[in-house]
């Protein structure tokens, strides 16, 4: 989770981030030419479970660097499979990966094009109206024959599952309700009554889900208020994906948490690419996955939200 070239500089004095942010500018510099002093870098806000710093050229250009230094090197590559795959359907602008890998000294890395943010408070009117048919766009134009992607990746710090699977249900059973059921098990986050619950559900997600499903769309998979922005144009950018190829409908479980985006933005969507009947309901179900995600990730201030939807549900 971050947010690009968030304004809130934060005191580069730790040694070995300069020795870091040198490491980062000479691979920089190998795939773009640009000339980059360590000592150009500013740390930013916005990095969660990364350091994250805006890196300066000689030129003006700016780039946005992600480093962790416990993170294996996948997590990285797998962001820029989806930061690529979005970024390929034209229809939404998502930042330019420019490079990645891991550092001699330890650590993984991750450089993108650093998008220059615009005011949320002067965002233009019809902002989420563009964002709601932009991301109908993307839906439309990254298709796949089956659910799943190239690569698993990550929800959070939590490793998301992406097998390649014909059927949507059995792709929801078997790459998302299971492996988060177990996790909350094996943690101790959950409860008998969680258990017993999530196992009713799964025997019924074939019923409500039903066959409508395909073709299989490109999701962002993470999309809440902390994953765009409004760009120097005004116009919406999308970071920081969990994509995959899955119903659409999966979509618009993250943005129901934590306030919800304004309707305007569900209507847009729905004008440019109507949803199946009944999707507001269903997508309690996607808000699940988020929430037992959460649950693991947080603790068990989140076991009574799951339950909740379990509950109406089952």
């Amino acid at each position: 989770m971050q947010i690009l070239s968030k304004e809130v500089a934060l005191p580069l004095s730790v040694m070995h981030n300069l020795e870091l942010l040198s490491s980062v500018a000479r691979q920089i510099n190998s795939v773009t030419g640009e000339s980059i002093a360590a000592e150009s870098c500013r740390s930013v806000s916005g990095g969660c479970i990364n350091d994250a710093w805006i890196v300066s050229a000689a030129s003006g250009a700016n780039y946005f660097v992600k480093f962790n230094r416990d993170a294996p090197a996948a997590m990285f590559s797998a962001e820029a499979d989806g930061l690529n795959s979005m970024r390929a359907t034209g229809a939404i602008r998502v930042p330019e990966v420019i490079t990645f890998g891991e550092l001699d000294s330890g650590g993984s890395f991750l450089v993108l094009d650093s998008i220059q943010t615009g005011s949320r408070s002067n965002q233009p009117r019809d902002y989420f109206e563009t964002f709601g048919r932009s991301l109908a766009e993307m839906h439309r134009l990254g298709t796949s024959e089956r659910f799943g992607f190239e690569s698993d990746n990550w929800l959070g710090s939590s490793v998301q599952l992406n097998p390649w699977i014909d059927d949507w249900s059995k792709f929801w059973i078997e790459a998302r309700l299971i492996p988060q059921l177990k996790m909350a098990r094996d943690t101790g986050h959950s409860d008998q009554r969680l258990q017993t619950l999530g196992d009713r559900l799964i025997n019924r997600i074939g019923q409500i889900f039903g066959t409508d499903a395909k073709p299989p769309a490109l999701i962002h998979g993470d999309l809440w208020s902390g994953n765009y922005l409004a760009d120097e144009n005004g116009k919406p950018a999308i970071f920081d994906p969990a994509c995959y190829y899955a119903n659409r409908e999966a979509e618009f479980g993250m943005t129901k948490l934590f306030g919800g985006f304004p309707q305007a933005f569900y209507d847009a969507y729905h004008e440019a690419w109507p949803l199946s009947e009944g999707w507001e309901t269903r997508v309690e179900l996607y808000t699940l996955y988020h929430l037992l995600n959460h649950l693991n990730l947080f603790g068990r201030s989140y076991l009574g939200s799951c339950l909740d939807i379990l509950e109406r549900h089952t």
